[in-house]
């Protein structure tokens, strides 16, 4: 009776109905779940409370306020040297094995450093592919699999637009721009090793100009949808129907295809990347990291889930069944995940969203063609979000323009709106704006921001 007794007051001291510690995690990854459950079955001490959220507002808001920061967050390759060098971030190097960096991939291992200290431990790697509804294109007689070069990508986005279909939609994706720059051999951003030293360069660098040119012949003429923002639900709605009938995305993209568009399952396929040479080269678009924040009380209940989601084989392959894309060498070898013809969706089913390819396969031949060489900004997350009001300016005035001509053409039509009234016309744009005229503008912000920031820039 005693021995109860004392069970019974110490457990009223707890502030939870047992004796777990229980860390919150921020996560966007649509296997979490079953990850977690794993994980609390092998640590049973362990409780996890899973928030699932992108982006970095509400992280910057807890971290700036002091307060509700996760213990555990997901973090975007390209954010982290951000939150690294401002010392958010916990310093895992003398938690982690000797082998570690020999079991992740090179880029993605390299992505987790800054000045020989390791801040967050792979989850996924985004090598980019080119996933297409075949569907779609067979019904505007393409074959996508022929698409090697830009020239060829052009040609086809013209046939799709014949059947009213776009090859693709960007309404201002300062992640997108980047991934297309490194894939054109670009690179306008240095940064020291220290992160203390940056230098910008988007007017002279060439791969910049070669993929902005581009981009801008494309928008121009109509081919890519501006006004579908990657995520939206217009964008959800549009691919799921197949009016967006491709998307140039990281490799991580078919688990969230499935969560967000279940409807085309089946339908969809992936190709290797046209480059704008048809020469073989890759670039990375996204990827995370799980990270534990400097802020939290449990580093090491904090670190041990961490470690369980990105090191350790259950938790590797809960991600992978459920179409996640591996950071580690063994994974990607492995025959299992290379002969994969499904994804694993929320409730334990298998669905064919490829229609049976082994789509693995094409993703990591692109993983194996990943230039190195291209660098982040310190401040990244800053610089995505100003790519929006600065670069972003020329898709508004893009999909105004072409709203603008669709409805002049409707009036000379004789088209009339859905109460039978005559239609009337839309205000023209005003002087054009350019993908070059934002470039200048977001390459001026970032020097001024950084330098306000205490970077010396270059």
């Amino acid at each position: 009776m005693t021995a109860i007794l004392s069970v019974s007051l110490a457990s009223c001291g707890q502030s939870t109905t047992d004796n777990r510690t229980e860390i919150s995690v921020w996560s966007w990854e649509p296997s979490m779940g079953e990850v977690i459950r794993r994980f609390e079955k092998a640590n049973p001490d362990i409780r996890v409370k899973w928030t699932n959220i992108s982006g970095y507002g509400n992280l910057n808001t807890a971290i700036q306020d002091g307060y509700g920061t996760p213990d555990v967050a997901q973090i975007e390759y390209y954010a982290l040297l951000q939150y690294a060098v401002s010392g958010q971030l916990l310093d895992l190097t003398d938690k982690i094995g000797s082998d570690y960096s020999n079991f992740f991939t090179l880029g993605t291992w390299s992505s987790v450093q800054l000045a020989g200290r390791t801040y967050g431990l792979p989850m996924d790697s985004g090598p980019m592919g080119f996933f297409y509804n075949e569907d779609v294109f067979r019904q505007a007689g393409v074959d996508a699999t022929k698409i090697k070069t830009w020239d060829d990508y052009y040609e086809a986005a013209k046939k799709l637009k014949e059947i009213g279909v776009y090859i693709a939609a960007d309404s201002g994706d300062g992640s997108f721009y980047d991934a297309m720059v490194w894939l054109a051999g670009g690179q306008p951003f240095h940064t020291s090793a220290d992160g203390k030293t940056v230098t910008i360069d988007l007017d002279e660098d060439a791969g910049t100009q070669r993929f902005t040119e581009f981009w801008q012949k494309m928008i121009d003429e109509g081919l890519v949808d501006t006004t579908s923002a990657t995520w939206s639900d217009r964008w959800k709605r549009r691919v799921g129907t197949g009016t967006i009938a491709s998307v140039f995305s990281g490799a991580w993209m078919p688990s969230l295809l499935l969560s967000n568009v279940p409807g085309a399952a089946g339908l969809w396929r992936v190709a290797p990347m046209p480059t704008y040479d048809g020469q073989p080269t890759n670039a990375e678009s996204g990827g995370s990291a799980l990270t534990v924040l400097q802020l939290t009380r449990k580093p090491d209940a904090a670190y041990r889930f961490v470690d369980f989601v990105a090191h350790d084989a259950q938790g590797i392959s809960a991600r992978v069944d459920g179409g996640a894309f591996p950071a580690d060498y063994a994974t990607l070898n492995s025959a299992d995940f290379l002969d994969k013809t499904t994804i694993t969706n929320d409730r334990g089913i298998e669905i064919p969203y490829f229609g049976g390819q082994k789509f693995n396969r094409v993703l990591s031949e692109a993983a194996e063609d990943v230039s190195v060489g291209y660098q982040y900004l310190p401040f990244e997350v800053y610089a995505r979000s100003d790519f929006k009001s600065t670069v972003g300016q020329a898709y508004e005035w893009s999909g105004s323009f072409h709203a603008y001509q669709q409805r002049q053409e409707a009036i000379e039509m004789g088209m009339k709106d859905e109460e039978g009234n005559p239609l009337e016309p839309l205000e023209k744009p005003g002087k054009k704006v350019s993908l070059s005229d934002g470039l200048a503008q977001w390459q001026k912000d970032l020097r001024e921001y950084g330098f306000n920031q205490g970077f010396t820039i270059k």
